[in-house]
């Protein structure tokens, strides 16, 4: 169910929410957090919304996106409410800020947030250059942003350091999880030789491979390379031992290969984004390994 409410203010809003809950259309009981998506109104908002629900259906919460609108607009609340088939395991409340009202996005959402619950902030798109001392990101514990979708993703995972703060993560560490246990458990089987070196390659747009290779340049003594060119991790072992995992571009299906052994297929498809949320909202303590990826990222040599 999807009620509309055009021209509104924030305490219409919440008197429809207090009404629907009443009559049993939704209810707050349960909730384990509430998730509150800072993003522009565009043609994309429709796929984070289907993202925030799906992620809901495993952490049951109060998702409340915020979309900015044009600032040269008039000055106005748009508000719509989904419940029941239209919002996974959750409420969704959409506030579309438009005009001056997309510069106060804090003000909007606090009458939302579910009392006595964490506060976890979430921007699909631009993130603020610090998301801790963001208006919306001082109102939350966990503060996860995405420099897959930023206008330059190598640059911008980067500079995630310089503005870090423990309850900080970005969702291109989560999208290597998969990739990162396959090599831990590759490493648990004899020889167990030390890694010398690795080699990371890819899309030079994938932020994604640059974190493995700060997670790697943080674990390993030896040099870790970033080049572009066909998706694969490396990594050389002492007596000439090589582990690699590969996957062509688009594909789900990876290749692990090891000196000595036969080759092993294994199930290795891109994460879809709501899968990447719903593993970031399982935590929502402080990243000690993420944090250390970050710092590793300056040990990486891009060829």
């Amino acid at each position: 169910m999807i009620i509309e409410l055009p021209s509104t203010t924030t305490g219409a809003v919440n008197k429809k929410l207090v009404e629907l809950r009443e009559t049993g259309g939704a209810v707050t009981l349960g909730r384990v957090l509430t998730l509150v998506v800072s993003t522009r109104e565009s043609k994309n908002s429709e796929d984070v919304i289907d993202a925030a629900n799906d992620a809901s259906r495993e952490h049951p919460c109060r998702v409340i996106v915020v979309a900015r609108g044009s600032r040269s607009e008039e000055t106005r609340l748009d508000a719509e409410i989904r419940v029941g088939g239209d919002a996974g395991a959750s409420e969704v409340v959409i506030l579309r800020l438009h005009g001056e009202l997309a510069d106060h996005e804090s003000s909007v959402v606090v009458p939302f947030l579910l009392p006595d619950t964490p506060v976890v902030a979430w921007w699909p798109d631009d993130a603020p250059t610090f998301p801790s001392l963001d208006p919306v990101g001082r109102l939350a514990i966990r503060r996860i942003t995405d420099a897959t979708r930023a206008d330059e993703p190598t640059a911008t995972i980067k500079s995630r350091l310089g503005s870090y703060a423990p309850g900080d993560t970005d969702l291109a560490w989560s999208r290597v999880t998969y990739w990162r246990a396959l090599l831990t458990s590759a490493l648990d089987q004899p020889p167990h030789g030390k890694i010398l070196s690795a080699t990371v390659s890819g899309l030079a747009t994938e932020p994604a491979l640059d974190i493995l290779a700060g997670w790697l340049a943080d674990r390993i003594d030896g040099p870790v390379r970033r080049q572009t060119g066909d998706l694969f991790v490396e990594l050389q072992l002492t007596g000439d031992d090589r582990i690699s995992i590969s996957r062509p571009q688009g594909e789900t299906t990876a290749t692990l290969a090891r000196t000595g052994q036969p080759d092993a297929l294994v199930a290795l498809a891109r994460r879809e984004t709501r899968d990447c949320l719903a593993e970031e909202l399982r935590r929502l303590d402080h990243d000690e390994i993420y944090e250390a990826a970050l710092t590793g990222l300056s040990k990486v040599n891009y060829v």
